[in-house]
Parts: structure tokens; sequence; C-alpha cells
């Protein structure tokens, strides 16, 4: 006879848990009992939205479901960000929360939640465990749905009661990994389509990635002398300094790579679902209908033919497309053959910063310097703002597994991703990047990365506004500023005040020198980047859009 919490993580180890994310609460207290006995390693965190996010990181750099453990009512809602994150993410993980007693429910008890209304449309699958019986049963099936076809988070309401009840209940086992694999005939007319192409394009996205698959995605390239393109925030699938990269199809992607993707008669999109933001909102690609003969590889079936109509729909992941494809040859070198050195040239010029701007710090050059003195294993994390285009147009990615950022564009993500992505790999360099609004709705999460002795590097970006809002604010409504502009605290000071490491950027020159005191202090640093608010993005100022010129 065990209790529904040990049974729970029973059902975790079974399923290969090594860590949860949480922040704790009376109503699973049946289960924190449980994990002091277990050899998972619990993670207490500051806030559930910064708890989540760090399990969808693990989801997101691993492939395997990252668990988070949070309490009823305002500890499940406050989680919801970063269910959101994993289910427009295509990322898998598994969100247990402790639910009122059986015996309260349906009697609005204290922070009682409907979890399958609240998340029915965020989450992948929700489920309320009312035996205890059943719990192997759930938890191992929550695996399989987190992690197959599309992957997604999955919902797991615990009512208090169950997790404290006695029951005798099978031994859980692994759940087993379901693969969708590519059909002959699909690939048949895949190489055949590309026999007779002119312009083809190639766009990778989606997870169900892995570091065999990306390097068989690059012999593809090599082999058909393909030019390829990474999804919004999905440049870590593909070396950047390879001759057949052509760029990020993200937001403000570079003018000349977008018209070769409309100037496409082939596009090759293996995993992703190209969504509003990296089709320019659906304009690369038209909707239903492409002008493009498109070719669309998804592990899940409901993605094909959801959002275009494809010439060939292949349900299958991305790993076992690429695996299945590469054994395939062209007959003769593709006539298109040179213009991937075209495209790779005009992604170097546009991936090549400016050197100068307004105010006394320039972020092009910072970006530049990232890029000689980090490792190619380095992990870079950021949330979402204006201060994200400089990291994602100018830092060029070389590796798998080195990039964990929102496609969704959550606010408030690269800290606590950097905390996890810390905690997976810890023999790595992580670098969260944040502006002073993204850091400071999880910024607290640094208190985290102090507790656990994790050394991240935070570089806030401080311009003292919302600065993409006002940016969109100067354009609709010139001169009207209203609930943009941030009075901050000092952050070097509030990194020392949490135990770590302080360093304030006001002059260019000052970063390289700041950023290795930040390494070698061996804390969790914040490097504080005064920046000018006029510099709102590489190329434009805010006076420039205010005045439309």
């Amino acid at each position: 006879m065990k209790t529904g919490g040990q049974l729970i993580v029973e059902a975790l180890e079974a399923n290969g848990t090594d860590r949860i994310f949480c922040v704790p609460g009376e109503s699973y207290l049946a289960v924190l009992d449980a994990l002091h006995d277990s050899s998972i390693r619990t993670i207490v965190c500051r806030q559930e939205g910064g708890a989540a996010m760090m399990a969808d990181c693990q989801g997101r750099l691993t492939g395997k479901p990252g668990i988070c453990f949070v309490t009823r009512g305002p500890g499940a809602t406050n989680a919801s960000a970063g269910v959101h994150i994993a289910m427009q993410d295509s990322v898998p993980m598994i969100l247990f929360i402790g639910q009122v007693a059986s015996h309260a429910k349906e009697r609005e008890a204290f922070q009682e939640v409907d979890y399958k209304r609240f998340f029915g449309d965020i989450a992948k699958w929700v489920v309320e465990i009312d035996n205890a019986a059943r719990i192997p049963e759930f938890v191992t099936r929550a695996f399989a749905v987190a992690t197959s076809g599309r992957p997604g988070p999955v919902v797991i309401s615990l009512p208090e009661d169950m997790l404290t009840s006695e029951v005798d209940a099978p031994a859980a086992l692994p759940h087993t990994p379901v693969e969708t694999r590519p059909g002959e005939a699909e690939l048949d007319a895949l190489q055949m389509l590309l026999a007779n192409a002119k312009r083809p394009f190639v766009i990778l996205g989606g997870t169900r990635w892995n570091e065999e698959a990306v390097a068989q995605m690059r012999t593809i390239a090599e082999t058909w002398s393909l030019p390829v393109g990474c999804s919004f925030r999905r440049q870590m699938l593909f070396d950047h300094l390879h001759p057949n990269y052509a760029g990020d199809v993200g937001i403000g992607v570079n003018p000349k790579l977008a018209e070769r993707i409309k100037q496409a008669d082939v596009v090759l999109l293996v995993g992703g679902r190209l969504g509003e933001m990296p089709s320019s909102d659906y304009t690369l690609l038209k909707s239903p209908y492409p002008d493009q003969a498109l070719v669309h590889v998804h592990a899940d079936a409901g993605e094909l033919g959801r959002v275009y109509r494809p010439a060939i729909a292949i349900n299958a992941s991305p790993a076992a497309f690429v695996e299945a494809f590469a054994r395939r040859k062209p007959a003769a070198k593709p006539v298109w053959a040179g213009e991937i050195e075209k495209a790779h040239a005009a992604y170097l010029e546009w991936s090549t910063p400016p050197q100068t701007g307004p105010g006394a710090v320039q972020m092009g050059p910072i970006i530049e310097h990232l890029g000689k003195v980090l490792p190619e294993d380095a992990i870079l994390t950021n949330g979402a703002g204006n201060y994200a285009t400089w990291v994602h147009r100018f830092y060029r990615n070389r590796r798998f597994g080195t990039q964990a950022a929102p496609t969704s564009g959550s606010m408030g993500y690269g800290t606590p991703a950097a905390v996890a992505a810390k905690s997976l790999f810890p023999d790595r360099t992580v670098i969260a990047f944040a502006g002073d609004g993204c850091f400071l709705m999880n910024g607290q999460e640094f208190a985290t990365a102090v507790q656990y002795d994790l050394p991240i590097v935070v570089i806030v970006v401080n311009n003292g506004i919302y600065g993409t809002i006002r940016m969109h604010q100067e354009r609709e409504y010139p001169s009207r500023v209203v609930a943009t502009e941030l009075k901050n605290p000092d952050f070097a000071a509030l990194a020392r005040a949490y135990g770590g490491h302080g360093e304030t950027v006001e002059k260019t020159a000052d970063f390289a020198p700041a950023f290795e005191r930040a390494l070698a202090s061996g804390k969790p640093a914040i490097i504080e980047i005064k920046l000018d608010p006029e510099a709102i993005t590489p190329t434009r100022t805010l006076t420039q859009i205010r005045n439309k010129s």
C-alpha cells in the first residue's frame, strides 16, 4: 500500500525524471514528502510562472518533458504563462497542480479552479486524477501525450485527499516513445519535385530535433545544394557560418531573404508550423494556397493542411524525415547550386552589426564581442522585447541546443530559462538577455540561481521603457506617450543584494571587461546595459519612427 504522493514520485522516476521545478504548496505536501526519499532533484523557485518556464526550458533543450509542481488557485494561474509558451512552442512539459480535496469540489472552496476549463485551450491534455490507483496509468500517459506528435504541455490536477490516500497500485512502467516516419512514396515525390525545381528553399523549425538530426540536415543541404533558413527563434537548427545558411525567417526578416522565399518555386518546411510571426503575417507563404509548391514535414498529421495546403504532406518527425531523406541523392548537380553563395552572402551582410547609433552604448558591437568570446556550446536565453532583435540578428549560432527563447513572444522568460539551462548543463556558459521590463517580470528567479550556485550571466538592456510597445505607440500615435515609461532599480546593486555579482555598462567599451569580471566572479551575475531609448532597433531611432522617416 502506497500513498498517492508516493505513486506520483515513483511514476516520475519510472519515466526518467531527474529534476522538478516547483513552488511548494500545502495542497501537494504528500508529493513533497515522497520527494524527500527520491533521487529526483527538487528545485524550489520563487514564482510559479518562473517555475513553469524552467520546466519549458528543460523540455526545449532535452526533448524530454520538463516537470513543474505548483499549488492550487493562484499557483496554477501563475503557472499558466509557462503552459501557454510550451503550447505555442510545441515543447513537452507536465504541470502538476495540487487541487482542493474531493469533498470540497464544486463549492468554490478555498483557491478552487476548474482546471479543465481554465487550461483547456492552452494545454494539449488536462486531467484530474480522482483515484490514486490510476496514477501510474495517467502519469505514463501524460509523458506519451507530451512527447508524441506535436509535443506540448499536459496539466494534471491532484486532489489533496487523493494524494494522502493509500492504495494498492501496479508499478509504473515508462512510456513508449511514438515515432512517425515518412513513406517511400512521399520521399519519391519530394525527390522528383526537387529534381525539377529551379529555386527551392528549406525552412527548419519546430521541435523533435536532436544533434544527429541537425547534422543529417546539414548533409542533405550540402548534397542537394539547398539554401536553408531557420524559423523564428529556432536558429540553433543550422550552423550560421555554414555556406548553405541563408538567415532566420522571423520578425523583421532580411528583405532579400523574404524575397527569395516569395520567389521560390519549392519550399521544404521541416518541423515548423510557419505561424504568424515567421511567415510575416502569412505573406511569405500565402494561406491557404501558397504560390510555392509546399512540402510540409510535421510529426502531427493535424498540422498538415491546417494553415497551408501542401503539395506534398509528410507525416514524420524532423529526426525521422532527415534520417530517411539523407539516403536520397540528386541525379545531377542542381541547376540552382550557385544560389547558395548569394543567399549566404546576403545573410553575412545582414548579420554584420552597425558600429554606431544614438547614445554611448552600441548593442551591435556588444553582440559581436560575445560572438567572438563565447564558446560554440554556450546557451543563450531571452524573453521578448526589442532588445532581442540585436541577439537574433547579429549573434551567429553554431550548434544545436544553444538557444532557448519563446516563439510565443512571452516576456520574462530569459532569466528562469537560464537557471534551468545552467542546472541541466553546469559546465556550459549560460547567458540570459532581458529588457528592463522583461527582467522584472521574473527577475526574482535570480535568487534561485544564487540559492543553487548556478553562475548564469543576465544581461539587462535597460532603456527605461517598454520598448516594443513604445515603438508601436510612436508609430501609430506619435508623441502621445502613455503607459510605456519605466523607473527602474539599480540592477547591478540588485544583483549584489541577492548575493550575486553586479556590473553597470554606460559605454560600449565598458562591456568587455565587465563581462570578463562577471564570468570570473563565479557567481550569478547581472550586467546592466544603459541603452539610449532612441536606439529602439538596430537601424531606426524612436524619432525616425515618430516622424515616419
